[in-house]
């Protein structure tokens, strides 16, 4: 009986179960070996020798207390120069504070000896005058020139800018001038308003103070007005004597009392004019006599006419 060939049964090894992760080899390589080699070689050295380092936070502990100890010697020592140069500043300080105190105590007799020497020149000027009769015409000239101070009743004229310096109207009688028009008085305003006032019989003009001569002049610099080169911060008061209320009154009726009512309009200068009892005005400081001769007597050859005596200033 002829059979098929008996065929062994084929017996089937049991499959191990795989991992979840088994896709991310590589990454789960790196997770279990996350310390290089090498690295942990010379770690474990380390701890066999002994030789670990601190951990970081001690090291930064450390690093921060031995600033703050230098820190503080740094301290210490600029506190120590400080205090032993303290004694050195003081005696400086108090040796200059003398030096300008003496200064300034040769300054006033300088100036006491100079005022006195003045008294002495012009009481000697007047007796040498008084010899050859010209006392009388050296005075009027003198205060007429503003060489000495002057005494008498005016009229006082305040002028200011207006409130709002910034806005002009635009036109009005500084329309053709190289200034903006704003609401500032300007150096040719107040040239043109003393000259009004000399004009309307006044005697000797002064402007904050400073006594105005044949020789003085007004001039601009930038928005500031100088009056014989010093500047002079607004309110202009000026003081101008004579008779009061008659050179109040001539002033603001003639064409320059009319130009002041007009920057007021135009410009809102703001001004007041009041007539004063007595006014002081002080003597020109720059005015300086350097050469006089006297008048030729009447009937010398040559002799010219009386009041004729030449003089510089």
């Amino acid at each position: 009986m002829c059979g098929m060939p008996q065929q062994h049964p084929v017996r089937s090894t049991p499959s191990r179960p795989s991992r979840p992760d088994a896709s991310m080899s590589l990454l789960n390589n790196v997770m279990d070996h996350s310390l290089d080699d090498g690295y942990a070689e010379a770690a474990a050295r380390r701890g066999e020798t002994g030789t670990a380092r601190l951990p970081r936070t001690v090291r930064g502990k450390l690093g921060l207390a031995g600033g703050l100890i230098l820190a503080a010697l740094v301290v210490t020592l600029g506190a120590a120069q400080a205090q032993e140069s303290a004694p050195t500043l003081a005696k400086e300080r108090g040796a200059l504070i003398k030096r300008i105190e003496k200064a300034s105590a040769e300054a006033d007799r300088t100036q006491r000896e100079v005022q006195s020497l003045r008294k002495r020149l012009d009481t000697s000027r007047s007796r040498a005058l008084k010899a050859h009769g010209g006392d009388s015409e050296t005075k009027l000239m003198s205060l007429l020139s503003g060489a000495t101070p002057v005494t008498g009743p005016g009229v006082k004229l305040v002028l200011d800018d207006a409130k709002d310096a910034e806005q002009g109207q635009g036109g009005g009688p500084r329309q053709n001038s190289s200034f903006s028009d704003t609401g500032r008085l300007r150096d040719r305003d107040l040239q043109r308003i003393v000259n009004g006032l000399w004009q309307s019989g006044a005697e000797a003009v002064a402007i904050n103070g400073q006594r105005l001569t044949a020789l003085s002049a007004i001039r601009a610099a930038g928005d500031a007005i100088l009056v014989d080169n010093k500047p002079l911060p607004p309110p202009y008061t000026v003081l101008a004597v004579g008779d009061g209320q008659r050179l109040s009154t001539v002033f603001q009726d003639s064409v320059d009392g009319r130009y002041l009512r007009a920057l007021h309009e135009n410009f809102e200068i703001r001004w007041s004019i009041s007539a004063q009892g007595e006014l002081r005005l002080p003597a020109a400081p720059s005015l300086v006599v350097r050469s006089a001769s006297p008048p030729p007597k009447a009937g010398a050859a040559g002799a010219s006419e009386p009041g004729t005596g030449k003089g510089t200033s």
